[in-house]
């Protein structure tokens, strides 16, 4: 108990720097990438490069996690994302654009261990407290998140200090929270005891067996495409990883272009970052109610109570587009509403997809879930700026729309098929669907 309420605190306290390292550095990458070039044009591309950094690294690293284990797969991906932000300072030095966005990519890689952390979480726990476990995970990022802007200044004087763009400086902040993540993630033990509630975060496809003094041996990792071909083969699966991926398309599509919608409205600099921030506290702040949930009502709820949530913040962000004048408080509450329905998609789908795929299965299509979630959020923030352009915020807020529609038309056929057993006790893939995946590989 002991070793895992130790491990538990070491994956929170990475997440928390993690997160303040990335929020750290994004109120300033956009304004970095407009300087190098001097197009503002380029201000949305620096801050889609760290998505599409995170899209990138996400499977590589479940695929390390499956064959080394979580604590490998973390430090490198903390360790990648230090990396990043040493060569983003050394771009802005050069005024080199091309490793000023290498480096931004490479930050995403902090993005991506901070998503695999919450599987990690969930690798220490009983399946019955799954939800609660990833949410925890999860939650950290609010205080990283809180905690990172408010390095900025002190990041810029610094840098100013060092002779360096003062600009650059917030991502010498960047640099140290995510090497202090690293090492964290480094301590992780590596030694996993018998029964779920004694597991330690190290690998995800071991386990022995409870009932006799032998070792059961597990079939081995999934590769990509067969573990692709069983969860697209099986509708609870798949709504599991699409509802993951509609999340981050649904709320990087809006969030990204509502501080140049605001822009646009000729709203102040402090409104948009009001704006930003609790939009930011939407997406984190009730991830441990929404863990709870799930434990306790099935992960489905948790999606279908996200559904009705991003529902209404497209309803209020379409109302705000269409009045005569744009209102701060209408904003933000749809903002709120967006975090929110963020969240409970991700929890929601997480869980969703551990309690539905073989033990074999998991850390491949997790990885594979993860990868596809940010590199649709990197398409969307690609497209976004064009789409507000064409047809303004209305027609932002109408391609949320269509992707809410797709993930209700895919739930048709999973709502019928998701079986959860009585409270207390957490969903299982069915006897079939596992020993169909062992013979798929």
């Amino acid at each position: 108990m002991k070793t895992r309420t130790r491990a538990q605190a070491k994956l929170i306290t990475a997440q928390l720097l993690s997160g303040a390292g990335i929020a750290s550095g994004y109120a300033v990458g956009g304004l970095l990438a407009e300087e190098i070039t001097g197009k503002t044009s380029m201000a949305g591309i620096a801050q889609m490069s760290v998505i599409l950094g995170a899209g990138l690294i996400a499977y590589p690293l479940a695929v390390l996690a499956g064959k080394a284990g979580r604590r490998t797969a973390l430090t490198l991906g903390f360790g990648i994302g230090t990396i990043g932000a040493t060569v983003v300072l050394l771009g802005v030095a050069l005024q080199f654009l091309p490793l000023f966005m290498l480096g931004m990519m490479l930050c995403g890689s902090a993005t991506a261990s901070g998503l695999q952390a919450r599987y990690a979480a969930v690798d220490l726990v009983d399946p019955a407290n799954a939800g609660r476990a990833m949410s925890l995970v999860v939650w950290a990022t609010t205080v990283g998140s809180v905690l990172g802007p408010s390095f900025t200044a002190p990041g810029a004087h610094l840098g100013a200090a060092l002779g360096m763009n003062e600009l650059a400086g917030p991502y010498l902040i960047s640099m140290t929270a995510f090497g202090l993540a690293t090492l964290v993630a480094s301590t992780l033990t590596k030694k996993i005891k018998p029964g779920a509630a004694e597991a330690v975060p190290e690998s995800a496809e071991t386990a022995e067996s409870s009932d006799s003094g032998d070792s059961a041996v597990e079939p081995p990792t999934m590769k990509l495409g067969p573990a692709l071909r069983f969860a697209l083969a099986r509708p609870v699966p798949l709504f599991a990883i699409i509802t993951i991926i509609a999340g981050q398309m649904m709320m990087t599509n809006v969030m990204v272009m509502t501080p140049v919608h605001m822009d646009h409205q000729e709203f102040s600099l402090g409104a948009i970052g009001i704006v930003v921030s609790v939009h930011i506290a939407g997406m984190y702040a009730l991830s441990p109610v929404f863990g709870w949930m799930a434990d306790r009502w099935g992960p489905g709820t948790v999606i279908a109570g996200g559904v009705l949530v991003f529902a209404t913040a497209i309803i209020l962000g379409v109302i705000d587009a269409t009045a005569e004048v744009s209102s701060m408080v209408l904003l933000s509450i749809a903002l709120i509403f967006l975090g929110i329905g963020w969240s409970m998609f991700l929890i929601g789908g997480s869980a969703l997809l551990t309690a539905s795929v073989p033990q074999h299965a998991k850390v491949t299509l997790q990885g594979a879930s993860d990868a596809a979630m940010n590199l649709g959020g990197a398409l969307m923030a690609a497209m976004a700026g064009t789409v507000l352009q064409a047809g303004g915020f209305l027609w932002i807020n109408l391609m949320a729309t269509v992707v809410l529609l797709i993930t209700l038309a895919l739930s048709i056929r999973a709502v019928p098929l998701m079986r959860w057993p009585s409270r207390g006790r957490a969903p299982t893939p069915t006897e079939d669907d596992a020993a169909e995946a062992s013979q798929v590989r």
